[in-house]
């Protein structure tokens, strides 16, 4: 312990160089503008910036990318909180109550549980990474695809929980957003799936226009018929960021210890990452925190459970790639890349060959955190002026978001044609009661869930009982199923009592 003491006080030294600071705070901004961005995603961005370390020191190189990784899953909360569109799948179940509580009035409240929830997350992750690299790695290498199928299905069945009034609609709503995630090229078989001839849908139908098209045009097209009237909120002007109290943070510490845990967790597993993290978060915060039944109306809980999940689950993802040299998300993928291009492989070995890396890494973490929250801090000052804006005005910069976004997505015409075509999907969802969320959870996790369960069924001779037999994954698919029919027998139940 004296000694991993003594590695990351040595990190700290590193950091705290001129040219390593610099790189830091430099990641950490390109982080959060990339995050805000709807259709440029955590990942697309740490990608373009690679090529810029390829001529840097590897330490600055390692510290400029997980900058980026650690602000990305923070920004994003900005415009899901204040615009409901969401700069990523992250962000998605932040703004089911963040962007509530925004249109009560509450934006700068809602921004500053996100910021708080941050900083515990980020501080968990990076606490863990320093005390249980190791020992926690070692139990993530005995999962395969059995497990994550049990841990991206409890995933699905948390969210189906929360559609509502009708489960039935909250099925169909997922089924619908399952059934897109198919169109395209089986990435078993290579078969064309409802393509119709069409060549842009080989590719599948990408869920940054489905996401942003549901979510922000949908919520355009519902103030349009409103005739863009809204309630009278506070002046954007008189709204300062109020961090909540600590007697209300302390109230809330069950939710903040949830969802560490749940990043922590989901992080560790490779391929699950910041996304599953969140929504799973979100949906266990639904199912057994003490306000569980109001998750979706606009309280802190509903933000500070898939924040703190989202960006303890750095700290998770990293664990693996330092210590096994396995990502444990797409943006750590990308990590070790830069790993691999400077000479490094990431492993056990490289605790001993090049430590001062790994910990310069672990300390950019905590230093990262500090910078993000001040930086966000002020930066969301001047963010919720944006509600002084006219509807209309507002709307139109939502309307411009999602166009750049679903043209960013591939450089297709064709994709904004479809974001259209979601933004008036997600219209008739939300004006015929039925929910948009599993829709779209449908699109991001679908591909993930059929992939790990063909990989099952290949590697154990279609034999579906595996995923009963196992036990972590027996254990996971047990309690997902117990959530799935949960609202069912709590509707029987209440039918019972109902008086005749």
């Amino acid at each position: 312990m004296d000694h991993t003491l003594v590695l990351l006080a040595q990190g700290f030294v590193q950091v705290m160089q001129p040219v390593n600071l610099l790189f830091l705070i430099v990641g950490i901004v390109l982080g959060l503008l990339v995050a805000v961005l709807p259709g440029l995603t955590l990942v697309m961005g740490v990608v373009l910036a690679l090529p810029f370390t390829y001529s840097m020191a590897v330490t600055p190189a390692i510290i400029l990318l997980t900058a980026m990784y650690v602000s990305g899953t923070y920004a994003g909360a900005w415009t899901s909180i204040l615009f409901r569109v969401p700069g990523e799948p992250i962000d998605v179940p932040l703004l089911w109550d963040g962007y509530p509580m925004a249109r009560k009035g509450e934006a700068a409240q809602a921004l500053g549980w996100t910021l708080l929830a941050a900083f515990f997350g980020g501080m968990v992750a990076a606490t863990t990474m320093v005390l249980l690299s190791q020992p926690v790695a070692k139990i993530a290498l005995t999962f395969s695809s059995p497990e994550y199928f049990a841990i991206i299905f409890f995933g699905l069945a948390s969210v189906v929980s929360l559609g509502g009034g009708s489960l039935a609609n909250a099925l169909i709503s997922l089924f619908a957003g399952i059934l897109l995630a198919t169109v395209g090229v089986d990435d078993t078989y290579g078969a064309h799936r409802f393509t119709f001839d069409v060549p842009i849908l080989a590719d599948g139908i990408d869920y940054l226009v489905v996401m942003v098209g549901a979510y922000g045009l949908g919520e355009v097209f519902m103030r349009m018929e409103q005739g863009f009237r809204s309630p009278q909120l506070d002046k954007a002007g008189d709204i300062r960021t109020r961090l909540p109290r600590l007697k209300e943070a302390l109230a809330m510490k069950a939710t903040f210890i949830r969802g560490g845990l749940a990043g922590i967790f989901i992080g560790i597993v490779p391929g699950a990452g910041a996304t599953v993290a969140s929504f799973l978060s979100y949906g266990i915060e639904a199912q057994y925190g003490k306000r569980g039944n109001k998750m979706g109306t606009g309280i802190p809980e509903g933000i500070v459970a898939p924040q703190v999940a989202a960006t303890a689950s750095v700290g998770g993802a990293i664990i693996p790639l330092v210590t096994m040299g396995i990502p444990g998300s797409g943006a750590t993928a990308i990590i070790l890349g830069a790993f691999l291009l400077h000479g490094l492989q990431p492993g056990p070995q490289v605790f001993q060959t090049s430590s001062h890396i790994i910990y310069a890494m672990f300390a950019s973490v905590f230093v990262g955190i500090v910078v993000m929250c001040v930086i966000g801090y002020f930066a969301t000052k001047y963010m919720v002026k944006v509600l002084d804006l006219p509807e209309v005005i507002v709307s139109a910069y939502v309307v411009i978001c999602c166009l750049l976004g679903a043209f960013a997505a591939r450089n297709s015409l064709t994709d904004v044609w479809l974001m259209v075509i979601f933004g008036i999907v997600g219209y008739l969802f939300e004006r015929f009661s039925f929910p948009v969320t599993p829709m779209v959870l449908g699109v991001i996790l679908g591909p993930l869930a059929e992939t790990n369960f063909m990989t099952t069924m290949i590697s154990f001779e279609n034999d579906w009982t595996v995923l009963f037999t196992r036990p972590v994954a027996s254990v996971i698919m047990c309690v997902a199923i117990i959530t799935l029919i949960y609202p069912l027998f709590r509707y029987l139940r209440q039918q019972q009592h109902k008086p005749q």
